[in-house]
């Protein structure tokens, strides 16, 4: 298998076992501590989780060509941690799935993404999963920041790649 290969499914479960670990520290905070406005790009935990989660379904809809294009965004906000923690678990598992289906050819087969007013464009599989792993990477990093002003504490989400210092939860992903 070759090196992008195996890195993009490693990278698919890196972001279920970051996902699943910022998650139990979301579900620990009480709801008023889960909506509180915080200094961030989104201004709060709940709102910046509902965008990882909807921009990890207009993602995933463009890569498997399902034509959904902007109407993934057309779904109410969740409300609380434990409703976004089962949809983001089952968004992730389905990333998981798409990246353990692709081979080499995938990677450059171009998909459409619905751009609204300005159009569609046509990116290829292997360069969406590179914006869609950083964008996860990126508001996570918000997520966990904001945590640091609640009561729950930020979780360690780099021990999943090195076998010496892997955590328990991110072995059970390999």
């Amino acid at each position: 298998m070759s090196v992008a290969l195996t890195h993009f499914r490693l990278m698919a479960r890196n972001n279920a076992y970051a996902s699943q670990r910022l998650y139990e520290a979301c579900c620990g905070l009480s709801q008023p501590e889960f909506e509180a406005v915080r200094t961030n790009f989104f201004p709060s935990l709940r709102e910046t989780l509902n965008h990882i989660w909807e921009v990890d379904r207009y993602y995933l809809d463009a890569l498997k060509e399902e034509g959904a294009g902007l109407a993934v965004f057309d779904v109410p906000l969740l409300d609380t941690a434990e409703e976004l923690k089962a949809v983001q678990a089952d968004t992730d598992s389905a990333l998981i799935r798409f990246c353990d289906g692709l081979t080499e050819e995938d990677l450059d087969r171009q998909v459409a993404q619905d751009r609204g007013k300005i159009g569609m464009f046509y990116e290829t599989v292997a360069n969406t999963l590179l914006h869609l792993f950083q964008h996860q990477i990126h508001h996570r990093g918000q997520v966990h920041a904001m945590l640091s002003g609640t009561s729950a504490a930020p979780p360690q989400l780099d021990e999943f790649f090195l076998a010496f210092d892997r955590h328990p939860e991110a072995q059970k992903l390999l």
